[in-house]
């Protein structure tokens, strides 16, 4: 899954993140067979970096979200996503993650099943009523729950299900029945790793897993962070909440588009698209600039008329000389330096500001100068 993004800059993120987790990550993106990736501590990984490569590909063409939210493992990438964690704790918190769950598995055994066609009440009755540990892991969509336990227990549940009326029942391949209590061994283990990191308001609100509400002081996270491990993943409420916060458009970053399916299956009314690949976000910034409505409540987002153009390197910024605001800059114009490094315009449009002051250190891809292109 890494293999479309190996040549693109945003790439040098994996070689940080092994540098961190002290693991060679680019193999497990490259090379890793279905085997080996179905590890927890690997899956978790290989995820959480690849999205963030994907997050720095949409932030270097000027994108930037209003509200975020992850399922899962990707309630990490959203809160580095909005700068709630550094991208070096979120690899730790992530890898730590991945090796609690992982012994959490192997302490108490157990699996996950996908049932279709059945509502959420008929769900969480067809576990209640199993002689053993099974419960709704996650609120996926309309008519698509996940129940997880033991092996024994969840085929019981999945009978009580296809009794009820569901329309098909599918075993997941994963390696232990995650969301339940069953990973209870992994909380402390995880608090632990989370109370070592810095944790900061994010930039916008984050819609947590555990009650699907948006949450913007750092204080809250520690508890909703261990709390999911034990508790159901309510994406479809997730996916309300983000429409009813105003919300018009969903961007999906990371492998594979299973979310942006769901969404569309919860709110069709919404927009719902999803960036794997770097064709994929070609066919993203044409879809925000058609004339079709893309925003949330103004000054709550970028819009895209708006484009950031950002710093390609690091070191001190200088400033081109004439660039006032409202003077017209087009493509390829330069806009100053960052250290030996041009500065210029991947856009055409006018000059709203420079984001960035003359002598002010920059890191790469940081914000320079945004510019309205309509």
């Amino acid at each position: 899954m890494g293999v479309p993004w190996v040549e693109h800059e945003s790439w040098e993120l994996v070689e940080e993140a092994s540098d961190i987790a002290g693991r060679d990550v680019a193999h497990l993106l490259l090379e890793a067979d279905a085997e080996e990736l179905r590890l927890t501590r690997n899956a978790q990984l290989t995820t959480f970096v690849l999205s963030l490569v994907v997050l720095d590909a949409v932030e270097r063409v000027g994108l930037a979200p209003a509200i975020a939210a992850g399922h899962s493992l990707g309630e990490y990438t959203a809160l580095t996503a909005t700068g709630a964690l550094g991208f070096a704790d979120g690899v730790r918190i992530v890898a730590a993650r991945g090796e609690a769950m992982n012994l959490a598995a192997e302490e108490s055994p157990g699996t996950m099943a996908a049932v279709l066609g059945l509502d959420d009440d008929e769900c969480e009755a067809a576990c209640r009523r199993v002689d053993g540990d099974v419960w709704v892991a996650n609120f996926n969509a309309p008519g698509q729950v996940v129940i997880a336990g033991s092996a024994d227990a969840v085929a019981a549940a999945s009978a009580q299900a296809k009794e009820r009326g569901a329309k098909k029942v599918m075993p997941l391949p994963v390696g232990g029945a995650f969301h339940t209590p069953f990973m209870g061994p992994a909380r402390d283990r995880l608090k632990k790793a989370i109370q070592e990191a810095t944790l900061r308001a994010p930039d916008v609100p984050v819609v947590a897993n555990v009650d699907a509400r948006p949450y913007t002081d750092p204080d809250e996270w520690t508890s909703l962070l261990s709390a999911q491990l034990t508790s159901a993943v309510r994406w479809r409420q997730t996916v309300l909440r983000l429409r009813d916060e105003g919300v018009k458009t969903l961007v999906e970053l990371g492998p594979g588009n299973v979310l942006t399916g769901m969404a569309k299956r919860i709110a069709p009314e919404l927009q719902a698209f999803s960036v794997a690949t770097c064709d994929d976000l070609d066919k993203l910034l044409d879809a925000l600039q058609s004339p079709a409505p893309v925003a949330i409540p103004p000054g709550e987002h970028l819009y895209m008329a708006e484009r950031i153009v950002v710093s390609p390197a690091a070191g001190l910024f200088t400033p081109a000389e004439g660039y006032d605001v409202d003077r017209r800059v087009e493509v390829g114009d330069l806009l100053g330096h960052v250290g030996e490094h041009e500065v210029r315009s991947l856009f055409a449009g006018t000059l709203a500001g420079l984001v960035a002051q003359d002598g002010e250190r920059l890191t790469a891809s940081q914000p320079v100068a945004w510019l309205r292109t309509n």
